[in-house]
């Protein structure tokens, strides 16, 4: 069970150990998502349309995506950004399920709402999901800008890139795009910690009682489900949250096509809709969806593993 659960207090696992389960199933997850989510940001950086009709397009599809910029980048390409994004993931899960843990048993001991309701999930889940990107927001600016430069690389390592960044554009740099991620990440976080507690009891409704003996299936089922609808719900802003991010950034951007600079969050949307209509609001969805139902479904897979791995530990010992 993700969450406090009154019903289960038997599962005796402490905060440290949901911190590390958190921690540990970001870990895996990124390693796995890393290409896509690549393909993801470059796509959803490029000002042209993603058609094979636009001339000025350098990417229109995963497939073609990923060909191009292994023959240009090399296979390293997919994990470029992977040691901020790593720490991006180890403290946003720790932080995030810690947060959601101790919430959801505050609203169970604090008032008369069941901690398990989907709407104790949404807003718990929106509450530790903020309280974790405001903890991490910096490392995942400095992800975005691995992940977005091509060749010749303008930032060589970790270190060059805080340095070059702070030099140049000011402390305030690794909070870019901090206002469309909170505006994001709220409804995002909320509906996969209710939707996957949802699809949960739903899968226990539909399968035949033979079929649920496969807990892990089902975590890894419904967290993708969950992952899926809450980045259909939610896309546009995590869009205009990787434009700003970027933003300054622009020199390293030349070779993939146009570049935009962008006032805040209403001029993007602004331009966006101006220069490429609704559809541009949607640009790399496809990855998107895909990396949301692989990582959102393998978050919580590995989360309930682990957290169940901690819980049969403590049987054994005592």
């Amino acid at each position: 069970m993700v969450g406090y659960d009154p019903q289960a207090d038997g599962r005796n696992i402490s905060s440290s150990e949901v911190a590390v389960a958190g921690s540990v199933s970001g870990l895996v997850t990124r390693v796995m998502i890393s290409p896509l989510d690549v393909i993801k940001i470059r796509f959803q950086l490029q000002i042209e349309r993603l058609s094979r009709s636009d001339p000025g397009a350098k990417y229109h599809g995963i497939l073609q995506a990923a060909r191009q910029i292994l023959l240009e980048e090399g296979p390293t390409a997919f994990w470029k950004g992977h040691i901020p994004a790593q720490l991006l993931s180890i403290g946003y899960g720790a932080v995030q399920f810690l947060s959601f843990e101790l919430l959801t048993e505050l609203v169970h001991r604090a008032s008369k709402y069941d901690a398990r309701d989907f709407s104790v999930h949404f807003v718990c889940g929106g509450l530790s999901a903020s309280t974790a990107t405001l903890a991490v927001h910096p490392v995942d600016v400095l992800r975005t800008r691995f992940a977005a430069q091509g060749e010749p690389k303008v930032y060589k390592t970790l270190r060059d890139a805080v340095v070059t960044m702070y030099r140049t554009e000011g402390p305030l740099v690794f909070y870019k795009g901090l206002n469309p991620t909170l505006i994001a990440i709220f409804p995002y976080a909320g509906f996969q910690f209710s939707f996957y507690n949802t699809l949960k009891h739903v899968h226990e409704w539909v399968m035949p009682a033979e079929g649920r003996k496969n807990e892990n299936l089902k975590n890894l089922l419904c967290g993708s489900g969950a992952g899926v609808i809450s980045k259909a719900l939610t896309y546009p802003l995590d869009l205009f949250k990787k434009r700003l991010q970027v933003g300054g950034f622009e020199q390293a951007r030349a070779s993939f096509g146009q570049v935009r600079s962008y006032k805040g969050l209403l001029d993007c949307a602004r331009q966006v809709l101006r220069e490429e209509g609704p559809r541009g609001f949607f640009k790399g969805l496809s990855p998107s969806l895909l990396k949301a139902a692989l990582s959102t479904g393998f978050v919580f897979f590995w989360y309930e593993l682990f957290c169940n791995l901690f819980h049969h530990m403590k049987k054994a010992d005592s």
